[in-house]
């Protein structure tokens, strides 16, 4: 290697540990979190550990702190729907859209559920209302978080699925399938 490219790759390295020290001593010591952050991040944690009790008590304290932050409704109501507490978790999502109407993800969550409760006509205005607010949504999960998630199949998304809908529910009422629940238990929901 010429000294040239090794003195250049040598001080990109320094820099970049030095941005990172700087970082973690400005994220540690002088970024300001909102009341309800560090509670947020625990019950965040909890989630995707599958300790949905665990992960709603850390949501609630949070929402102590901070009663009316869309982030932490959105995040309550995602544990209530997966703890299968679905009205309540309906009453948090539209309190969350009521907060910050704009926010598509809430749409496509309220969406999910609003499919598991039987109510397909209100998920797809959901799911259109959400990919109206946010192209991205029809997309799902970027391949590096299905790598994460080991899913080397990519899930069928918001927007198959209300095509779906749509399909089944233009046939005689005899002939829909509308759940099929080892497929429907798959779907995720969206942090996002």
């Amino acid at each position: 290697m010429d000294d040239k490219l090794y003195r250049v790759l040598k001080y990109v390295a320094v820099v970049m540990v030095v941005a990172w020290l700087g970082f973690t001593v400005y994220d540690s010591f002088f970024r300001e979190y909102s009341p309800g952050e560090h509670a947020y991040h625990a019950g965040s944690k909890h989630f995707e550990d599958g300790e949905y009790r665990e992960a709603l008590a850390q949501y609630d304290a949070a929402l102590e702190q901070e009663p009316d932050a869309p982030y932490l409704l959105r995040a309550r109501a995602r544990t209530l729907m997966q703890l299968g507490r679905n009205e309540e978790a309906l009453r948090e999502y539209n309190r969350a859209i009521d907060l910050l109407p704009y926010f598509g993800g809430a749409y496509a969550n309220r969406g999910i559920l609003q499919d598991r409760m039987g109510n397909y006509e209100q998920a797809i205005a959901d799911y259109e209302k959400a990919l109206s607010l946010d192209e991205e949504l029809g997309e799902g999960p970027h391949w590096l978080v299905r790598f994460l998630r080991n899913e080397p199949e990519k899930p069928p998304t918001i927007r198959d699925r209300a095509a779906y809908l749509k399909q089944e529910l233009a046939k005689p009422p005899q002939e829909r399938v509308l759940r099929v629940p080892e497929i429907d238990a798959a779907q995720r929901t969206y942090k996002k």
